[in-house]
């Protein structure tokens, strides 16, 4: 969530960056699928409001006040079976995190804020890997962690894509350019993107690829299925049985090492990425049915 109001606001900033015909932060709303439950609470969208409803605004769900707050109450219940440093990390968090008020969110102090999430997050992540025993609490931690990625990365990229989709006559531009860019940075790619194609230049084709297919980006979609199918098969061995969730994921994965951008691109990014977070739901709610949780 921390990312996708990073893009929303990076974006807001880029001078005549949608030429005034769409807003940035409704796109932002939408690519986190808040922009209904927004809607009826607030109306139109505003900087403030949108800053306010996608952090602190505990009647959404997916806001990230309400996900820190799940967060902490699911680990005070498995308090046991949590390490010190990963209980420490989420407590901490949280009460840091019950001090920040509306008031200030402003949109200069945004950047700063979301740098501070983003650092709690890797804070935490740091202590799973770490210290976690390698039994189902970690495996299932990591399919969480992967799942969540992988959605928020497809999101991201639709972002751009769909959404802030230019004029044909920007494409390619400077604009379209800093757009793409922006995208790479609110994931902390764009260094990684210019060293890995040995250019500057931020070609769509190319960063689209870098976010999807590439398995050296560890925030791309077939990384992120690597990964859930190597915590899937942890718990296979686990309880002694594989079941519907580890062939759709293992099917999820296939796909997108087998996927080429030119087809992608051809029967279109934009239903590719829709198709790909329709299939990561469907895998999470399977997962859940199969392990039993709420």
């Amino acid at each position: 969530m921390a990312r996708l109001l990073e893009v929303g606001y990076r974006i807001s900033l880029m001078p005549g960056a949608i030429e005034g015909h769409r807003d940035e932060w409704r796109s932002t709303l939408q690519s986190a699928a808040c922009d209904l439950a927004y809607a009826a609470k607030h109306g139109e969208a505003s900087a403030e409001k949108v800053i306010e409803f996608l952090i602190l605004d505990e009647d959404n769900t997916s806001s990230i006040k309400s996900c820190v707050k799940i967060a902490r109450n699911n680990g005070r219940s498995v308090r046991t079976a949590l390490t010190r440093d990963v209980w420490e990390s989420i407590n901490t968090t949280w009460n840091e995190l019950a001090k920040v008020k509306p008031s200030g969110l402003t949109p200069a102090r945004l950047p700063g804020f979301l740098e501070w999430i983003r650092q709690r997050v890797m804070s935490f992540r740091g202590a799973v890997l770490g210290t976690m025993l390698r039994t189902d609490n970690y495996f299932f931690s990591q399919l969480g962690n992967f799942i969540e990625r992988a959605d928020n990365t497809a999101r991201i990229v639709d972002v751009k894509y769909f959404i802030l989709l230019p004029k044909p006559s920007d494409v390619g531009s400077d604009l379209d350019s800093q757009q793409w860019g922006q995208i790479l940075r609110s994931v902390s790619a764009h260094r990684a993107y210019r060293w890995f194609y040995r250019d500057s230049r931020y070609k769509p084709r190319l960063v689209a690829e870098f976010l999807i297919l590439k398995e050296e980006m560890p925030r791309s979609l077939v990384f992120s299925y690597h990964w859930i199918n190597l915590a899937l098969e942890g718990l296979a061995q686990l309880y002694g049985n594989r079941t519907d969730c580890h062939e759709q994921a293992r099917d999820t994965y296939q796909r997108l090492k087998q996927a080429s951008m030119s087809d992608i691109f051809q029967s279109g990014l934009h239903e590719f990425l829709q198709d790909f977070t329709a299939a990561n739901n469907r895998l999470s709610g399977e997962i859940a049915r199969t392990y039993n949780f709420p």
